[in-house]
């Protein structure tokens, strides 16, 4: 197996002979001694690789689907995912991961989910319980299942209420922590989990199934097979557990704004923390963690959906620049409140949400700004509209420049005239423009000195030419994108099959313009 088996598996273009000799190598397996890919992947994981290219292809003839699926269990879910098999051509019997793939993508049988339901084997029903849709009376046995972790998977994604309340008083407290932070939970059972009011105490937890207590977890165990997490303690009354459980039930979205605001001065910041993630809490509650010692919990109200315009002003003068930075990030931050972030806080190269939530007289005073910083805040938003556009591409600060050139609709003259104003500064941006013809682009790509995060973009530009592309392959990262390229000329991609770099003769092999005859003479 090589890497070039890999891109050719992979190749729209391949004949369908030649994907079934890949399928026959495939089946054959890698030498037992096969040395590793020059990058360092060893054959095992080609291989691996390789059956997973040809199972993605959507050309695949019903043979060739019948011969991938006889290659090892694995496979078949492969198949099943990406179309190939449907409900009528697999057997849960012979092939269970298939049937519990299909039944994950919504297309299997409900008999089959009724019969992994009373499998043996814990893995399998445990995969079965992540599965939507699943029949009432499925769901109430894995609810009942006698391994606890079958329950607690069914608890993260179970989306019936009556179901999710049972599980919120499950006697094994790691199935109250999966369902704590399910929305599905109706919101007493998720103040019961908070308060443990009307709610029997849990009997056990992984830690007293496992050791004995009270114990507690070394944070740097060296057993390879342990699998409990670190910190992870129990004294009886499953401590560590029940602190994630709380954690994960004051983030819910579905817990009572009541039950969450009574841990908002709590001793833990860890808990405090989530208090500050529940998006419909009081604003008096906001304000109080707003002024919290911690900036992370800060940072995580700023964040926060729930958060008001007041409690973001108040953060958009927060010492610390995450919390500033969260504060941008608001959608419901005031637009004038980015102005007062701009000179002390680096905001990142994509639109801000105030930005995209901007009224056009918003959008307009923005780019009139006496401060560049704001322009080009306005210039990452790339639905302005034209006229802005077109003045924010003029501008005489690179940095506004540099921001709107990826605009999509700008006139080539226009991205030419950024370029001759710019010069280096913008030519990657310009060259990311959607709209940049292959003229422009080659002109770019024969800039001096050259410009390499340009060539990378010119490398995948669906507009390159083989002008544009060939400049691309003196680069390191750009030359892998250019292999791939189907404007590149056939005998400059044949060439590249022999490159050192693994990456670069994948990426040529996946080349839909390579001839089909060197295909062939380069499969076994």
């Amino acid at each position: 197996m090589n890497r070039l088996l890999c891109g050719l598996a992979a190749n729209p273009a391949l004949p369908p002979e030649l994907v079934d000799r890949l399928i026959a190598l495939a089946a054959a397996g890698p030498e037992p001694s096969a040395p590793s890919d020059p990058a360092g992947l060893p054959a095992d994981c080609l291989a691996d690789l390789l059956v997973r290219h040809l199972s993605e292809r959507s050309d695949l003839r019903p043979a060739q689907v019948a011969a991938l699926a006889a290659l090892d269990e694995d496979t078949p879910a492969l198949l099943a995912r990406d179309g190939h098999l449907g409900a009528a051509d697999v057997d849960p019997a012979v092939w269970p991961l298939a049937a519990l793939a299909l039944l994950d993508e919504g297309r299997g049988l409900p008999e089959w989910a009724r019969r992994f339901a009373a499998d043996p084997d814990p893995s399998l029903r445990r995969q079965l319980a992540s599965c939507p849709g699943l029949p009432a009376d499925v769901e109430d046995a894995l609810a009942a299942d006698a391994d606890p972790e079958v329950a607690a998977e069914l608890a993260w994604w179970t989306t019936s209420a009556p179901v999710a309340a049972r599980l919120a008083r499950h006697p094994h407290a790691e199935v109250r922590q999966a369902v704590a932070g399910n929305e599905a939970v109706p919101p007493a059972a998720l103040a019961a989990l908070l308060t443990g009011h009307g709610l029997p105490p849990a009997l056990s937890c992984l830690v007293c199934d496992s050791r004995e207590i009270p114990f507690t977890h070394d944070p740097h165990c060296q057993d390879v097979d342990c699998a409990l997490p670190p910190g992870a303690a129990c004294d009886g009354a499953h401590g560590s557990t029940v602190q994630v459980t709380w954690a994960r039930a004051l983030s819910n979205p579905a817990a009572p704004p009541e039950a969450v605001a009574g841990f908002a001065e709590d001793s833990s910041v860890w808990l405090r923390l989530a208090v500050a993630e529940h998006p419909g809490l009081p604003a008096e509650v906001y304000a109080r963690l707003a002024g919290d010692p911690v900036p992370g919990i800060r940072a995580c109200v700023a964040r926060n959906p729930g958060t008001g315009p007041e409690v973001s002003r108040r953060l958009a003068a927060d010492p610390d620049v995450e919390v500033r930075r969260a504060v941008a990030h608001h959608p419901r931050t005031p637009f004038d409140v980015l102005g007062r972030l701009t000179p002390t806080t680096r905001l990142g190269p994509h639109p801000l949400p105030p930005v995209c939530a901007a009224t056009p007289e918003e959008l307009a005073a923005g780019a009139a700004s006496a401060d560049a910083r704001v322009r080009m805040l306005v210039a990452h938003r790339h639905d302005l509209p034209p006229e802005l556009r077109d003045r924010l591409a003029a501008d005489p600060d690179a940095s506004v420049a540099k921001a709107v050139a990826p605009h999509p609709g700008l006139a080539p003259e226009r991205l030419r005239a950024m370029v001759a104003l710019h010069g280096q500064q913008v030519i990657a941006r310009v060259a990311a423009n959607p709209d940049a013809p292959g003229d422009l682009l080659a002109e770019l790509a024969r800039h001096e000195p050259p410009a390499r995060r340009a060539l990378r973009e010119i490398a995948s530009h669906p507009n390159a030419t083989a002008e544009a592309l060939l400049p691309c392959l003196a680069d390191g990262r750009a030359r892998v994108r250019a292999a791939a390229h189907p404007a590149l000329p056939a005998g400059i991609v044949v060439g590249l099959l022999d490159d050192p770099d693994p990456e670069v003769v994948e990426a040529a092999a996946g080349n839909p313009s390579l001839p089909p005859a060197v295909m062939a003479q380069r499969v076994p």
